[in-house]
């Protein structure tokens, strides 16, 4: 893809990630790579439209029957798709039946627009990560699989260590900064053939390791507010997501107001 490419409308669809956890802004709400990315797409072209179907703790089996269809019926020029990675952190799931939900939310969403997105999500370092690799790691074998299979474009987020330094995650460990955010949207700017304009996987400069009693107390005040509450609703079958509509739930131009 030449450098001279356009994008004239923008779909994205799934979780958090997409949703923007955790770049919050003054208002109280989240903005996050996918409006980031948006902003820069309209900036070239003046009758850009974008929507954002992304609800925060969805499983891959809501975002394939909620979100894709309506997504497809947009016919937008770019659609990005993430999700599997809720249904990877619970305790138990069936791998067999994500990888089913991830098939028919591309072989839905691939023939709609001139550019399906899918990514290999960014993981933070540290325990639970190793905990729950090999899942991750099967989930990014799927939409491997699928990207060559559909021709979809496939961001590697997961293969560039700077993503998982700490620094770039919020306290809640789950979501990035607003930098980890801006990251993500030139690494989908650059895969979708647009100009560079920073090296988004460049390593942060070296820091001091906290010591062991600051890492304790930061343990201990991300379970009780953050890690307690999330296994909470895990283990009652709630979402954080529950009733929440997404943030754009209409194809328009960027600068009008999302219809709530």
């Amino acid at each position: 893809m030449g450098m001279n490419v356009s994008y004239t409308s923008f779909v994205a669809v799934g979780d958090s990630f997409t949703e923007g956890m955790s770049d919050l802004l003054p208002d109280g709400s989240y903005r996050g790579w996918a409006d980031l990315l948006a902003a820069r797409l309209a900036a070239r072209e003046p009758d850009f439209r974008y929507a954002n179907l992304a609800v925060r703790g969805k499983l891959i089996g809501q975002i394939a029957e909620e979100q894709a269809p309506a997504a497809a019926a947009m016919s937008a020029d770019v659609v990005t798709l993430v999700g599997g990675l809720n249904d990877a952190l619970r305790p138990k799931v069936d791998m067999g039946r994500v990888r089913g939900h991830l098939e028919a939310a591309v072989e839905l969403l691939a023939p709609s627009c001139e550019r399906l997105v899918l990514m290999r999500s960014p993981g933070r370092s540290g325990p639970v990560m190793e905990r729950f690799r090999p899942r991750m790691e099967e989930l990014f074998g799927i939409l491997e699989e699928l990207s060559a299979r559909h021709g979809s474009l496939l961001v590697d987020l997961y293969g560039a260590p700077a993503l998982g330094d700490p620094r770039l995650w919020d306290a809640d460990r789950l979501h990035l900064t607003g930098e980890g955010h801006r990251r993500v949207a030139e690494a989908v700017w650059q895969a979708l053939g647009l100009p560079a304009e920073e090296d988004w996987a460049r390593a942060l400069p070296p820091a001091a390791v906290p010591g062991w009693g600051v890492r304790r107390t930061e343990d201990l005040r991300f379970a009780k507010r953050h890690l307690l509450p999330w296994i909470g609703r895990r283990l009652t079958g709630r979402s954080s997501g529950d009733g929440r509509p997404p943030k754009r739930p209409e194809l328009l131009p960027y600068g009008t107001p999302p219809l709530l």
